[in-house]
């Protein structure tokens, strides 16, 4: 996907909002994970030290995360003029304007980090990533170009979010071409779903809808979708529960192959009587049992195979191995054993 570098209308110092922007006006925000970056850089910086407050720490999550977001909300926004003022001394080197440009904008990442749930990060994983691209945005912004800092920032903003999602939310990392594929089916299946909110019919976006509004084969839409699909841990405990010992995933999956307690005991049991009755046949009915059944852990043999290793003929073979089970179920059938069930 090429995306253009249009300068903006004007050399003024007037800020416009970012929804008055004309369509193409710089910067340009690409797709989720495409395109180049406004300034022609590639690659987020380093993650640097700032005095910000922390989005995520120790003990309850949910409680230092809504201590965050309260706190956040006490600095006000920039006018544009105070806007405009601010990034210039950010820009020339001034640390208190840029703590204020980055302190001003940290509800701007918690707007566009909510737009990420669901994609395999935890809420303050993607608020701390977005204050990584606010940092950056902050470094790279020219104020006298005449817009707002929050059209340029949500660029790098989503930027440094998509990679933190592309490199720590997957158990199987994805080639950097096939994110930025879903991330475009992503976007158009959440502006259908807008859609069909707006429209109140509770209907689910389809498939071949998705790959109709980006022109693509409903078989690659499909495709790709199940790379969106985040695999659960067997250990994660269920959500209905809490606490030490809650029950897991795990636990409510059934083993297919397992046996069941009674079953083993009963097989058990079985296996001690047939020793038994082994026990009692010639030497020469064992091993023609054992070689055709594979008794013992040994590979089954056919007739002709047992009956070249004993030295003796096909037939009679077949006679020992039917004189040697009626033996044996008769004595597995006086201990309460159905013949039937044996051989």
């Amino acid at each position: 996907m090429n995306h253009r570098k249009h300068s903006p209308p004007g050399n003024g110092h007037a800020l416009p909002d970012a929804r008055a922007l004309p369509h193409g006006a710089w910067p340009v925000e690409p797709t989720h994970g495409g395109g180049d970056p406004p300034n022609g850089a590639d690659d987020l910086p380093e993650p640097v030290q700032e005095h910000l407050p922390i989005a995520a720490g120790e003990g309850e999550v949910g409680n230092t995360l809504q201590t965050y977001l309260r706190e956040i909300r006490r600095a006000p926004l920039f006018t544009p003029d105070e806007e405009f003022a601010m990034a210039t001394r950010a820009r020339a080197g001034d640390f208190a304007a840029r703590q204020q440009m980055i302190e001003r904008n940290l509800r701007l990442v918690v707007s566009i980090a909510k737009s990420y749930l669901s994609r395999g990060l935890p809420m303050t994983d993607l608020i701390e990533e977005g204050n990584l691209g606010l940092m950056h945005a902050i470094g790279k912004f020219e104020p006298e170009r005449g817009f707002r800092f929050s059209t340029y920032a949500s660029w790098w903003i989503r930027q440094s979010i998509e990679r933190a999602i592309m490199h720590q939310a997957r158990l199987v990392r994805l080639p950097v071409h096939v994110v930025r594929e879903l991330n475009q089916v992503l976007k158009a299946r959440r502006a259908l779903e807008g859609e069909a909110a707006a429209s109140a019919d509770g209907r689910t976006v389809r498939v071949d809808e998705i790959a109709a509004a980006l022109g693509r084969p409903v078989t690659e839409v499909s495709e790709l979708l199940r790379f969106a699909e985040q695999p659960t841990s067997l250990d994660a405990p269920l959500e209905r529960q809490a606490g030490n010992g809650a029950e897991t995933l795990g636990d409510m999956v059934a083993d297919e192959q397992a046996t069941d307690p009674l079953g083993h005991t009963l097989n058990h049991e079985l296996d001690v009587l047939l020793e038994h009755g082994l026990g009692e046949l010639s030497e020469r009915e064992r091993e023609v049992l054992a070689g055709r059944y594979g008794l013992h852990d040994r590979e089954p043999e056919t007739l002709e195979v047992l009956a070249e290793r004993l030295g003796l003929t096909r037939e009679r073979i077949r006679q020992i191995q039917q004189e040697a089970l009626l033996k044996l179920k008769r004595r597995m059938a006086r201990n309460g054993v159905n013949r039937d069930s044996i051989f």
